[in-house]
């Protein structure tokens, strides 16, 4: 039986915040922010604590309950790269590379299929056994949502995981279907943004039961080529495997993520944003051995008139040092972006790709 894990390090921001200071991020109010910009700055994180009390992650200073006492962090991003690269390398002690795919700064995708049988262990204890070492090594809590693909490893996590006293969810198609067919808002499972729930809504389908149950004709009309996708993940259904992602390859020799923010963003935060998104992607060619010779970014802004900005910047060298490709993005972050602008997208590409010599 194929079974896939899906890791998230919970509140990772200020929880390496509260480490860096001995506190208990369960336990520690704390909020990581721009302590010199105005009550209007985003929080970009809130410890488990906060979010126990009713503050939500990527709120704004003033919206936090005045009655609520708490620690404000700076954010510090390379020292978040660094915990998670060290973090990374305890995943390492029990997964194969090629069994492991970065989804981000503080998730990844791990294939258990192989490892089960091997280390004697149910995939429950096998996602414990590595949680509980990423916790023994940095201090750091973790969930884990399990399934038997990918899909369903990830509603695991965003859904049932959260409920769960271990952080620890399983679905498989049957569970799926039982559980998270009838789950609201539609907004909280995987790639349904607001967008796709309010073209949904049209039909008056507002849950996965709905799309499942809906004519695929309509869907089609209504989503193109994409409805594929929707009609098999409203299933519980996934084929694509890290395998299959490892191996596939580019037409376009480029690798690219594009982020829609929650709210307007100022100048200075979307940048941390942007940082977190650059680092993912070159985590991902380093994984591959590959280098870079050239950028893209694209800055999307609140009011809908505004054209976007940005553009492609070749780079004068072959490379996937972070700390040079960072320095790139930024050169053409501060030339193309307003300093005044309210931000909402963010797209970044690293973009003919070649064997790293």
């Amino acid at each position: 039986m194929k079974v896939f894990c899906c890791i998230d390090l919970k509140s990772f921001y200020a929880s390496v915040e509260c480490v860096e200071r001995g506190l208990d991020p369960f336990k520690a109010n704390l909020v990581v922010a721009d302590p010199e910009r105005s009550r209007g700055t985003i929080c970009l994180a809130v410890s488990p604590a906060m979010k126990k009390a009713g503050v939500k992650n990527r709120c704004r200073v003033f919206e936090i309950p005045k009655n609520i006492e708490y620690i404000t962090a700076r954010p510090r991003m390379k020292l978040y790269m660094e915990k998670s690269a060290e973090i990374y390398s305890v995943y390492l002690k029990f997964i194969s590379p090629e069994d492991i795919l970065v989804y981000s700064i503080d998730e990844c995708f791990f294939d258990f299929s192989e490892y089960m049988h091997l280390y004697g262990k149910t995939p429950q204890e096998l996602a414990k056994t590595i949680t509980d070492e990423v916790y023994k090594v940095t201090g750091i809590r973790a969930a884990a949502g399990l399934g038997t693909n990918m899909f369903l490893a990830k509603v695991a996590l965003d859904i049932t995981a959260k409920h769960s006293p271990d952080f620890t969810g399983f679905l498989d198609e049957e569970k799926f279907k039982s559980t998270i067919w009838h789950h609201r808002p539609i907004t909280d499972i995987w790639n349904i943004g607001h967008g796709i729930a309010e073209r949904l809504l049209k039909y008056g389908i507002n849950d996965l039961y709905g799309v499942a149950h809906c004519r695929e004709d309509i869907l089609y009309k209504e989503f193109g080529v994409n409805a594929e996708l929707l009609i098999d993940h409203a299933n519980g259904l996934e084929p694509c495997t890290i395998a299959d992602v490892h191996a596939y390859k580019s037409k376009t020799a480029s690798v690219s993520n594009s982020q829609i923010l929650f709210s307007d963003y100022s100048f200075d935060e979307a940048y941390i944003i942007l940082k977190e998104m650059v680092y993912g992607l070159v985590l991902e060619i380093s994984e591959k051995n590959l280098v870079t010779d050239s950028i893209s970014l694209s800055v999307g802004y609140a009011e809908r008139k505004a054209k976007h900005t940005g553009g492609t910047r070749k780079l004068g060298e072959s490379t996937q040092a972070y700390g040079k490709i960072i320095g790139y993005f930024k050169n053409l972050y501060d030339e193309t972006t307003p300093k005044n602008a309210k931000i909402r997208k963010i797209t970044v590409g690293l973009n003919k790709h070649t064997d790293e010599i």
